[in-house]
Formats: C-alpha cells, sequence, structure tokens
C-alpha cells in the first residue's frame, strides 16, 4: 500500500533506533536512514505530549531547506511520564536503576511523537499507552539491567525484552507505541498525504 503510494518518493527516517527501523520495514515501506546530531533539551514548562511532540518537530528542524520536492522526512521521540515526571534514556546503569524501582508497582503513560516533514508542511501527532508494572525486586532489576542494557531506552526498559514478559500487568492502547512507534497512526497519516 504504502510502497505503490510513494514509488515515486523517497522517505528518510530520522532515527537511529533499530526498533523504529523494523516497524518501517514491517509496514514495507521503502526508507533511507539519514541522522542529524540534535541536542534533545526542551523548555522546563512543557508538559506530557508537548515534550515528544517539541522533540519531534525540532529533530524534523535539522533538515529544514535541506528536503528535496519528493522527500518525506519521519521523526519521532518518546518519553515515559511518571507522575508527572518525564523520565527520557537513562545518564547511566544507577539512573536506569533508579527508574525502575520508581515505575514498579505503578502505572505509567508511554507517550511517542511522530513528526512527518517535506518540503511544503509539517504534520505533528502523538499516541499514547498506559502501562502497569508489576512489583518488582532489586534482583529482577539488576538482572534486566545487567543482561540487557537498556540505556538507548526511555524510561529504561523495553517492552519487547525480558522484563515487558514478566514484569507487565496491563497495557492500555498501542503496543508498537510502547516499543517506540505509533505505527496505527503513521501508516493512517502517510495514507492521507496529498503531495
Amino acid at each position: 500500500m504504502l510502497k505503490e503510494k510513494f514509488k515515486n518518493h523517497k522517505i528518510i527516517l530520522a532515527s537511529g533506533s533499530p526498533r523504529r527501523q523494523q516497524f518501517l520495514k514491517e509496514l514495507d515501506i521503502d526508507f533511507e536512514i539519514r541522522l542529524k546530531e540534535i541536542e534533545e533539551i526542551y523548555p522546563n514548562h512543557l508538559q506530557a505530549e508537548e515534550i515528544t511532540d517539541f522533540l519531534a518537530k525540532l529533530k524534523a528542524s535539522a533538515f529544514e531547506n535541506k528536503l528535496k520536492e519528493n522527500e518525506i522526512l519521519i521523526t519521532s521521540d518518546t518519553i515515559v511520564w511518571l507522575d508527572d515526571v518525564a523520565l527520557g534514556k537513562p545518564k547511566d546503569a544507577s539512573h536506569a536503576l533508579r527508574m525502575l524501582t520508581e515505575m514498579s508497582g505503578k502505572t505509567h503513560k508511554v507517550i511517542t511523537s511522530v513528526c512527518i516533514k517535506t518540503a511544503q508542511k509539517e504534520i505533528v501527532f502523538h499516541d499514547e499507552t498506559s502501562v502497569t508494572f508489576a512489583s518488582l525486586t532489586l534482583q529482577e532489576i539488576e538482572y534486566y539491567l545487567k543482561n540487557y542494557k537498556p540505556f538507548d531506552k526511555a524510561g529504561s526498559y523495553g517492552i519487547q525484552e525480558w522484563i515487558g514478559l514478566v514484569a507487565i500487568d496491563k497495557i492500555d492502547g498501542s503496543y508498537a507505541n510502547v516499543v517506540g512507534l505509533p505505527t496505527h497512526k503513521l501508516y493512517k497519516e502517510l495514507m492521507k498525504l496529498t503531495l
């Protein structure tokens, strides 16, 4: 479907995330990866999806005036929102341990925003999923951190890994969104896109 729709266009994914890259492959989209270094800093007053919307747009802004007429850029950002605090990627192992300890036995939201940008327009949307963790022991958290090293992931965990199999009591919303890309919304927005 998307491959046919965009046969005369080039889709660019500005993400080094292997999970996002895999999702685009599974959506049957031909794409190339183009990365630009960007400092992911946002104003302190932003809350929840305002943060991810801002960061997805910030990542896209690095390509301002650099996109050709037939190019479609996709950028994305994910945070974990727990007790009105944004949890991004951990700074180190002890930070990851603190995050997972805080999430143990609680419900948090995973929020992902996506920016689709062309030479003419920019579309930003987001999705959120509620995830309830079972209570985790210190030994379980340490085991997960030692064996899976989830230091490139928002909230210090990947739902598709061991911790997702043993520690998630309930999920309300899109599983793909928790992995890092709301594929159902991305598909709809791309199908609606007029170029």
